[in-house]
C-alpha cells in the first residue's frame, strides 16, 4: 500500500492522537486531575497498539482502537458537559480528583492571561506564608480552554475510526485474496504439477547420464 492510502493516513492520525494526548496528560498531571490522567494513560496505550497494528498489518489491534476510539468519544463529551455544567455537573466539583484534593485544572491559575493575586495570611508570621486569593485579567477562561482541547480530541477520533475501519476492510480484503504458491489453497497447484515435473526431471538425468550417451551413440549408428 501507498503512502497516500487509508494506512499511511490512520499512521498519521494515531501519531497526532499520541501528541495531542501526551500534552493533555502534563498539563492534567500539573493539574491533579487524576480521573484524566488515568484514562489519558489507557489512551495513549491504545493509541500506540493501533498504531502497531497499523504497520505491522495486525487488523484486530486496529479492531480494538477502533472501539476504544468510540470510548475516547464518550468520555470527551462527558469532560465538555462537566466543564461547562451540562446536566447538574459542576467544574467546581471534585469529581475528576476522586474526591482526594480540591485542585482545579492547571489552566485555571496559568491561562492565557491571567494573574494571580496573593496576600499574607493572618494570624501567621512568617515571609514565605502566602495564601491563593484569586485569579484576574484572564483572556480565556480554563473551561473553555479544556472544552476546546476535548473537542480537538474528539475530532481526531472520530477521523480515526473512519479510518480505522475503512483500513480494516482493505486488510480484510487482502487476506482473502492473498494466494502465495497455493498460500491459502487446501489443494495448492503445484500439487497437480508435482508428477509431471518429477517425470522430466528423470528423463533430463537419463539424456545427460553415461548410460543416455551410449544409448543415444548406438541408436545414431
Amino acid at each position: 500500500m501507498g503512502c497516500c492510502t487509508g494506512r499511511c493516513t490512520l499512521i498519521f492520525l494515531c501519531t497526532l492522537q499520541l501528541l495531542a494526548a501526551l500534552e493533555r496528560q502534563v498539563f492534567d498531571f500539573l493539574g491533579y486531575q487524576w480521573a484524566p490522567i488515568l484514562a489519558n494513560f489507557l489512551h495513549i496505550i491504545i493509541v500506540i497498539l493501533g498504531l502497531f497494528g497499523t504497520i505491522q498489518y495486525r487488523p484486530r489491534y486496529i479492531v480494538v482502537y477502533a472501539i476504544w476510539t468510540a470510548i475516547w468519544v464518550t468520555w470527551n463529551i462527558f469532560i465538555i458537559c462537566f466543564y461547562l455544567e451540562v446536566g447538574g455537573l459542576s467544574k467546581d466539583s471534585e469529581l475528576l480528583t476522586f474526591n482526594i484534593s480540591r485542585h482545579q485544572s492547571w489552566w485555571s491559575e496559568n491561562g492565557p492571561g491571567c494573574v494571580r493575586k496573593e496576600a499574607s495570611m493572618s494570624g501567621i508570621k512568617g515571609l514565605d506564608s502566602h495564601s491563593y486569593i484569586s485569579v484576574i485579567g484572564c483572556a480565556l477562561e480554563y473551561r473553555y480552554i479544556e472544552v476546546m482541547h476535548s473537542s480537538f480530541q474528539i475530532l481526531i477520533a472520530l477521523v480515526g475510526f473512519v479510518y480505522a475501519c475503512y483500513v480494516v476492510s482493505v486488510f480484510t480484503e487482502e487476506e482473502d485474496s492473498f494466494d502465495f504458491i497455493g498460500g491459502f489453497d487446501p489443494f495448492p497447484l503445484y500439487h497437480v504439477n508435482e508428477k509431471p515435473t518429477n517425470l522430466l526431471f528423470k528423463q533430463t538425468y537419463l539424456l545427460i547420464s553415461p548410460a543416455g550417451f551410449s544409448g543415444m551413440e548406438g541408436m545414431n549408428k
